[in-house]
């Protein structure tokens, strides 16, 4: 063999497997097809350090960067320490680049490809706005370096693009106009069952590759990072990565009964030292966990039960509302936004420059709302039905302030954000899209107590209403001034006061969204329409002014 052909055959044999999300071993096409390359193969696992993620924002509300709060951050890094411990159990490590200042990850990636002489790329398919648009630059290099490009569909149950086609051909070609199913019956009845995972457990991975003169990081402790005193903050008790991910999905399939029985949205918003969810929606939004493989980890455990739950209320209901969301936002464009968003009413939102931080901020006088909203900053997770309530109570139930903002701050601060479920879940409460009984209104006192008359969740969160006699924790404001002193805790002072009558801002509220769908409604033609989930709510049992739960719509939040 000559000189060029054994380069050739060398170049064949390296292969980069490029992590973003997917964070995991099992389950991974991506990393599966880029280990087969035969005896001479070569394996480079990649993940880029984005400094517009980490990069510390003295501006911002609350510790972190200006897109990540501390507590999802720290899930990433340790999600990624782990990942890399188990690829060096396998042989391997993962090699941590940091991406140019300017955040050019896709250009930091087609350097290496080029320096080390990558024959091959893998890397999971993405299909949020920005990363395709990343990922196009790096497939356009490849193709023009003869680099062959392996990207799977593997961080969903379904291929979204499949499925707006099969929905597309089901009734006559383009019948519907090139849009995607718009309710989660639709999407159910054409989606069928997911494909089955690859568990194929590996004994070694082929080497790593020379890397050459490529400063390769260490994964850095969030402590490094410049985020100030930290000190402060409660620590999440969720640990990210896939050994923690496994770990805890195997915990919540044990109770067979549990999880046979498991309806939401039913489920105790105020359990934080056992929530009462499986708290795996990180694991999948990060790719620590496979939604395919614990899909059928849950028909596993169906299959051994007399009788069980059924989408769309059912645990395995919930990974399906996962992909209608990602279907939904990747057919759709400008999914992120009020304007230019078909689907989405056009609603004449207010500007508040007070109201608006002190919900963000969890001063809005109404513990329950502040509990969660802390709760929120410090842990980077609530339950969905605390996220039900402060959404509701930022948009169409008290505020009236635009859910783009309150979608800013859980993107930032969730350690589960996922672009897709949170754009359509904060259109959803504020009934700007999929719902739309707008009058159905959380109430941000009602609605905790009848889960937590004690208030136990609000002392934890919001430690200065701790001796607040329980017959005013969710409104301080009415208590007697020598109750306020007993508890040492004066309204207006050490708490602040309700910053709207709840009463009052909630009807002006129902009257605003009724002049906004009056004189600005979506078409009547849409497909689907006529379907809305309106049609198969029902009212959970009654603890709020108007409850608007329904156990087939709803779910801010996926299985957990």
């Amino acid at each position: 063999m000559d000189a060029a052909a054994t380069a050739a055959t060398a170049t064949a044999a390296a292969a980069m497997v490029w992590f973003r999300k997917g964070l995991r071993v099992h389950d991974n096409p991506a990393l599966d097809a880029a280990r087969r390359g035969g005896a001479a193969a070569r394996l480079y696992p990649v993940f880029v350090l984005d400094p517009r993620y980490l990069l510390p924002d003295q501006a911002a509300p609350s510790p972190g960067s200006a897109r990540a709060g501390v507590a999802r951050v720290r899930f990433l890094l340790e999600s990624l320490s782990d990942l890399d411990a188990r690829l060096r159990r396998l042989g391997s490590r993962l090699l941590l680049l940091r991406a140019r200042d300017d955040g050019d990850v896709a250009g930091t990636v087609c350097a290496a490809l080029k320096d080390w002489n990558i024959g091959k790329l893998c890397f999971e398919s993405d299909t949020e706005p920005y990363a395709l648009a990343r990922d196009k630059k790096v497939m356009d290099f490849a193709a023009a370096s003869g680099i062959d490009v392996f990207s799977p569909v593997s961080h969903t149950l379904f291929d979204p693009a499949e499925i707006i086609e099969k929905f597309l051909f089901s009734f006559g070609k383009w019948k519907n106009g090139g849009r995607p199913p718009m309710t989660y019956q639709s999407f159910v009845a054409i989606a069928g069952e997911p494909p089955e995972p690859i568990m194929e457990e590996y004994s070694e991975l082929p080497p790593v590759g020379d890397t050459g003169e490529y400063e390769l990081l260490p994964v850095p402790r969030v402590e490094e990072l410049g985020y100030g005193d930290i000190s402060q903050e409660d620590l999440s008790p969720f640990r990210g990565g896939e050994t923690e991910a496994l770990k805890r999905m195997r915990e919540s399939l044990h109770d067979k009964e549990w999880v046979a029985k498991f309806e939401k949205p039913k489920g105790d918003p105020s359990a934080f030292l056992k929530p009462a969810t499986t708290v795996l929606s990180p694991y999948l939004k990060f790719g620590c966990l496979s939604s395919r493989y614990f899909y059928h980890c849950i028909q596993d455990v169906y299959r051994s039960t007399k009788k069980h739950t059924n989408p769309p209320v059912s645990l395995t209901g919930q990974l399906l509302w996962r992909d209608f969301f990602y279907t939904v936002a990747f057919g759709t464009p400008n999914f992120d936004q009020m304007k230019g968003n078909k689907i989405c009413k056009q609603i004449p939102w207010t500007e508040n420059e007070e109201l608006f931080p002190a919900w963000r901020d969890g001063r809005t006088g109404y513990p329950w709302i502040d509990a969660i909203m802390i709760q929120l900053r410090k842990w980077g997770w609530m339950h969905h039905l605390a996220r039900h309530s402060v959404a509701c109570f930022l948009t169409r139930g008290d505020l009236f302030i635009h859910w783009e903002k309150g979608r800013d701050v859980f993107e930032r601060l969730l350690i589960d954000s996922d672009w897709a479920i949170n754009n359509g879940n904060w259109m959803w409460l504020s009934c700007s899209s999929f719902f739309y009984q707008y009058h159905r209104i959380y109430s941000p006192t009602s609605f905790g107590k009848k889960y937590d008359p004690n208030g136990n969740y609000i002392r934890h969160f919001i430690p200065v209403l701790k001796d607040m006699p329980k017959e005013y924790i969710y409104e301080p404001w009415t208590a007697p001034l020598s109750i306020q002193k007993k508890a040492n805790c004066i309204i207006g002072k050490d708490y602040p006061k309700p910053v709207v009558d709840h009463a009052i801002a909630s009807k002006e509220c129902k009257k605003m969204m009724g002049e906004a769908y009056a004189s600005n409604r979506l078409d009547d033609d849409k497909p689907d329409k006529g379907k809305s989930s309106n049609s198969s709510r029902r009212k959970l049992s009654a603890g709020s002014q108007v409850t608007p739960n329904s156990s087939k719509t709803k779910q801010l939040k996926r299985s957990s």
